[in-house]
């Protein structure tokens, strides 16, 4: 008992060092290569500061125009620190040819050699650390986008927030991969926490990080996280939230928001691989994600199996083109959720949404400038944006997630005029009394 009161105490403790720490940024947290790297643009500034200039931001962005009724606090981090469960790095190699690894440099290809990030996960860094150090043994070379000749030419290292697993995605410029076993061996001999490890191979010239094909060289070939208590796949190419602890709190408010009371037939455009939609079908009569990746879709399917979730589908298809058809058919749609990438929606899907006629449009926005976009739109589409809130998913970085509430306007409009009238009935009555 006293064991669990001391652990329960160190980490309250511990918890409350890193906020001291995040407000304060003493030097020790100062990344060395901040002003290369380009990652992290509120580095070095004190959290409560970032907060409130994300504040301004959203406020000038979003109310100061009119397009929302309501700016809701930003749900700050308790621990702004190590957060990304996802982590990337581009691997190349110094004038000697010795391996390095790290981050492009901002608006360019030129590498960075990070060796700890203060916003990733301690334990993906050390394992990319460690291939870095494996590979001279194994001669193996790192990829040269100019000759295009090597081997490596990226680490991605993916870890579950709740169940601890975690996937190593090597990224190979060709299929043949020499020593390999041995090198997964002595990978896993290093770091034997590791769940899974996975080739992909990326044989085109590109920007993209990931090709199309996945090798499995250790375990499942994919991981598992937990939110909301149901549990998702996580695959090499598959969407999902860097910052899970964040992520829950930004999927409470879209359901807030939404106001489901399982009598509705909600639509969760975008839906990846299913986790708002499985979500919201806990409190949903039935839920339709629909989503354009065909892959997304598999591992959706797979999550609502795994979770038991029997009133969703799932459709492979444009998500616009679906709300329009959609609409032809008369079908009815309560709410619809949608949660498009950083450039925002489009004017077809907007144009679809107003067709279908929800009562709600709950917008979940990696993008606040988009957001304010679509918002305009949708305002004209007869939508109006009742509230928005910030969840802070990206610590010292210029990025916000937002989650905005929107109705259809002549719902409030009816409330209004049912509300005037019982007002005028009242005056009717005090005016009668008075006389009397």
């Amino acid at each position: 008992m006293n064991r669990r009161v001391d652990a329960q105490e160190s980490r309250k403790t511990g918890t409350q060092e890193n906020r001291k720490a995040a407000l304060q940024v003493p030097k020790e947290f100062l990344c060395p290569v901040r002003h290369k790297c380009g990652g992290c643009d509120f580095q070095g500034m004190p959290y409560e500061e970032q907060i409130s200039r994300k504040t301004v931001y959203l406020k000038n962005l979003l109310v100061k125009d009119g397009l929302v009724e309501k700016m809701l606090p930003i749900v700050q981090m308790e621990d702004p620190w190590h957060y990304r469960c996802k982590v990337h790095a581009v691997f190349d190699h110094d004038r000697k040819g010795n391996p390095i690894s790290g981050i492009y440099e901002k608006n360019s290809h030129k590498v960075v050699p990070v060796e700890c990030c203060l916003i990733e996960d301690k334990e993906a860094d050390e394992i990319i650390g460690s291939i870095r150090k494996l590979l001279p043994s194994f001669k193996i070379k790192t990829y040269d986008e100019d000759s295009g000749y090597g081997l490596l030419r990226h680490v991605l290292i993916r870890k579950g927030y709740v169940t601890g697993q975690v996937m190593v995605v090597l990224v190979t410029a060709e299929p043949i991969f020499p020593s390999k076993n041995n090198f997964v061996k002595a990978l896993l001999t290093l770091h034997p926490s590791i769940t899974t490890i996975v080739q992909n191979i990326n044989e085109k010239n590109t920007s993209m990080v990931l090709g199309e094909r996945n090798v499995t060289l250790y375990g499942k070939g994919y991981i598992e996280d937990q939110i909301s208590g149901k549990t998702f796949r996580i695959s090499p190419n598959s969407f999902y939230q860097v910052n899970p602890r964040q992520t829950q709190i930004l999927y409470d408010k879209a359901m807030e928001a939404a106001g489901l009371t399982g009598s509705e037939t909600v639509v969760d455009a975008y839906c990846g691989t299913g986790t708002i939609g499985i979500i919201a079908a806990e409190k949903a009569k039935q839920v339709i994600g629909v989503e354009l990746n065909r892959n997304a879709v598999k591992d959706a399917l797979i999550n609502a199996r795994a979770n038991n979730v029997n009133n969703i589908d799932f459709v492979n298809a444009d998500a616009g083109d679906f709300l329009q058809e959609a609409a032809s058919e008369g079908a009815k749609i309560d709410v619809v959720i949608m949660d498009p990438p950083r450039t925002g929606s489009t004017e077809v899907f907007l144009d679809a949404v107003a067709a279908i006629q929800p009562k709600r449009v709950v917008y979940v926005s990696c993008g606040p400038d988009t957001l304010a976009r679509d918002l305009r739109y949708l305002k004209k589409k007869g939508y109006h944006a009742v509230s928005a809130q910030g969840v802070d998913l990206f610590p010292h970085t210029k990025d916000v997630e937002c989650v905005a509430l929107l109705v259809r306007q002549f719902e409030t409009a009816k409330t209004f005029v049912n509300v005037s009238l019982d007002m005028d009935e009242y005056r009717k009555l005090k005016n009668n009394r008075d006389k009397t």
